[in-house]
């Protein structure tokens, strides 16, 4: 079968146990908190939540487990399972501008968010615990932005609510890691919910929960282990051409506009900014359609719906890469007679993972072929494993 996608009371015990022993040994004392979040995957709908489109992620089961426990003095120490060369020390008194190491500003803008919201976080040492890939388009960065916020809430005492919490680590992704991401990262991990996917309208930030129904199904995340990195350039370059894109059209965001006002505007565009805006479009209108096929069981169509998808973003939207297109391929080349409805990258793209919608029975022959596909075109041995929608943000011990 494939490897399974930790979803239980179980699975968030043993990584709160693997990271609570990783904090005896750093300090030599007991963690008093531990504080988990989730990772996200994206059916559809990508790269429309900052041009206030509609997007269809949910939480899964991997994510981030933080340990901790609060200081006498305002100083933070701070190690990450997965990086133990590059512990973390800073003090959280006055300004705090980014720093290294680069994954530390993750943490750092959350707490200067909390800060200017008024709540007093003391000092603390903690240890990070992932379970997530980083740079795999799982939203790893997400997952530590809500974990922190929510030990942050309980050091400080406070409570955000769930939608002020999510801004604030969008917040903290834009000003201190650079990247001038959407909502629909955050929103998905903090408002995560077992047996469902989020649909988000981004403009107006409703949420709407669409239950992923029957057993008939599964959804397989193959990770391409080629590390992307959003805040690079490339993702900021594709929203500016989304915002100049949406300016020509006489619209205040991509969302405003039609398929048939796009292409009726084709002239007034450069190529590349008009297909820009037939991706974000087009995207809408088959993340809308794909809730329509979750909701009636009708697979098929949303198998098409995610192999259009990935055209569309490799095509028009152009943050494929071929390890993500090789998966496709092999996916559909295994087709519904191999137990495959569709398949399409998630994430922002440039590497990281694609998700397969495949029947359930035949998930494990599927893994096995996508593996030998995969590998056989790329020389990578990737990573597989099934999943379902997962819970949002958890509390698994305070004082």
């Amino acid at each position: 079968m494939p490897s399974a996608d930790p979803n239980s009371t179980d699975d968030h015990d043993h990584a709160s146990n693997v990271a609570r022993q990783i904090f005896r040994d750093k300090t030599g004392a007991e963690a008093s908190h531990v504080v988990y979040a989730p990772g996200r995957v994206n059916l559809i709908g990508e790269h429309t939540d900052y041009n206030g489109g509609f997007v269809l992620p949910m939480a899964i089961g991997l994510g981030i487990t933080i340990a901790a426990r609060p200081r006498t003095d305002r100083r933070v120490r701070m190690w990450s399972a997965q990086r133990p060369a590059e512990p973390v020390e800073f003090e959280v008194s006055g300004a705090m501008p980014p720093g290294e190491p680069a994954w530390s500003n993750y943490v750092r803008g959350v707490i200067a968010g909390l800060q200017a919201a008024g709540a007093e976080v003391p000092g603390f040492d903690a240890v990070v615990h992932a379970t997530l890939p980083g740079g795999g388009g799982l939203s790893s960065s997400a997952a530590l932005e809500v974990a922190m916020a929510t030990l942050g809430e309980l050091l400080a005492g406070v409570t955000l609510g769930p939608e002020r919490r999510a801004l604030l680590c969008q917040k903290a992704e834009h000003d201190f890691a650079g990247t001038p991401c959407g909502i629909m990262d955050q929103f998905a991990v903090v408002f995560g919910k077992r047996g469902h996917l989020l649909l988000i309208d981004c403009q107006s930030r409703e949420r709407t929960l669409v239950p992923m129904r029957g057993d008939d199904v599964s959804l397989l995340v193959i990770n391409t282990m080629v590390k992307h990195e959003l805040n690079d350039g490339g993702y900021k370059s594709r929203r500016d051409d989304c915002y100049e894109a949406a300016r020509r059209l006489g619209v205040g965001e991509l969302r405003d506009a039609t398929p048939r006002r796009v292409d009726e505007a084709r002239a007034l565009l450069p190529e590349r900014l008009f297909r820009r805006a037939r991706h974000v479009v087009t995207e809408n209108v088959r993340t809308l359609a794909a809730v329509d096929a979750l909701r009636a069981g009708e697979w098929q169509q949303l198998g098409e719906l995610m192999y259009a998808s990935h055209a569309s973003l490799r095509d028009d939207y152009d943050v494929s890469c071929a390890e993500l297109d090789a998966v496709v391929a092999a996916a559909r080349g295994l087709g519904l007679e191999r137990g495959v409805f569709g398949c399409r990258m998630t994430g922002g793209g440039f590497g990281g993972c694609c998700i397969a919608l495949v029947q359930a029975a035949r998930a494990a022959e599927v893994e096995a072929a996508l593996r030998a596909s995969y590998r056989a075109a790329t020389g990578i041995e990737p990573t597989i494993f099934a999943t379902q929608p997962a819970d949002g943000p958890a509390v698994l011990l305070q004082p």
